[in-house]
């Protein structure tokens, strides 16, 4: 089966006055249809910019986008609007990503006009059954986005997403902003709205809980390198990177008696300076297992099992 989306080493370089700013350097990875992709890392790692670059929000420094096998980094004006009916993205605050002059039955409809989807009579009739799928009422029609809870913006932003049909959704920190009993009615949402509708997303966030009720296969991220990625049982139960290993270290477990006994990893030091990052690899300077070659040669990635590998060095030794 083919992917729906395949990403061929992306790399995104910003400038800045310190130098040149590798936000992305070399991710691969793909998405079938239906399914969801976890990307997860520490703040500033690239995983909101990965997912920018995926949708040409931010065109990538070289790399290739292929959606359905077709480039998407090679398209412009027409050819790229086109595609967009196809991706689309929730952002993490929704206030700031609704126009605040506009009633949300425009906010929502702005998108079907675009795109010319459901003219004449029939656009009123889709932006209420928009509003019923997302579980907003329709006398909410008239008001602005100021007079919405945090959890009825995103909603709104989840109903104009899907106006217009999109196969993939880029979900980056969709619940972040929202109180833990909204964040849970939100990704009820996005989970029923995927088996519905068949989407498959991109699930961006920091909270590893999340991430791991959310997604299929989960990719750890670090200063801008994917580290680690596998199914989600596989990289919760036995993450092999000792970044990896650290984050999934600090989620939580229901069980009293495990939890107790479990061993939290702590990294010594900061995140290195993604203007002058370390040789090698780059989290050697935090890793505690690292030795002199790791500063050598930036590891391949070591496949340890069909659908798990992992970019260590040490793996080889069987550390």
């Amino acid at each position: 089966m083919s992917a729906l989306l395949e990403v061929e080493d992306l790399q995104v370089l910003f400038p800045t006055p310190g130098g040149m700013v590798k936000a992305v350097d070399g991710v691969s990875f793909s998405v079938q249809r239906g399914r969801t992709l976890g990307l997860v890392g520490e703040s500033g790692c690239g995983k909101s910019t990965t997912g920018y670059a995926v949708l040409q929000l931010i065109r990538p420094t070289a790399g290739r986008v292929l959606y359905d096998g077709q480039d998407l980094c090679g398209l412009r004006g027409r050819q790229m609007r086109a595609m967009r009916r196809k991706l689309q993205i929730i952002f993490q605050d929704a206030h700031a990503s609704l126009n605040p002059r506009l009633p949300i039955g425009d906010l929502v409809g702005e998108a079907l006009d675009i795109h010319g989807l459901y003219p004449g009579k029939a656009r009123a009739g889709r932006i209420r059954d928009l509003l019923d799928m997302v579980g907003l009422a329709g006398h909410l029609l008239e008001r602005y986005p100021h007079e919405l809870s945090g959890g009825q913006a995103q909603r709104v932003a989840i109903c104009r997403a899907l106006a217009v049909e999109p196969e993939l959704i880029v979900c980056d920190e969709p619940v972040s902003a929202l109180d833990v009993s909204i964040q849970a009615q939100i990704v009820n949402l996005l989970q029923d709205l995927q088996e519905r509708l068949g989407l498959a997303y991109i699930f961006i966030s920091h909270d590893l809980s999340i991430v791991r009720h959310m997604s299929d296969e989960v990719a750890v991220m670090y200063l801008g390198k994917v580290v680690e990625m596998a199914d989600k049982e596989a990289i919760y139960a036995s993450p092999s990177h000792p970044y990896a290993k650290a984050l999934m270290s600090a989620v939580p477990v229901p069980d009293p008696e495990i939890e107790t006994q479990r061993r939290r990893i702590l990294l010594a030091g900061d995140l290195p300076n993604p203007v002058n990052p370390p040789s090698g690899c780059r989290f050697r300077t935090r890793c505690p297992i690292a030795i002199a070659a790791c500063a050598q040669t930036d590891p391949p990635p070591h496949r340890l099992a069909p659908n798990h590998w992992a970019k260590c060095i040490r793996l080889t030794e069987g550390v």
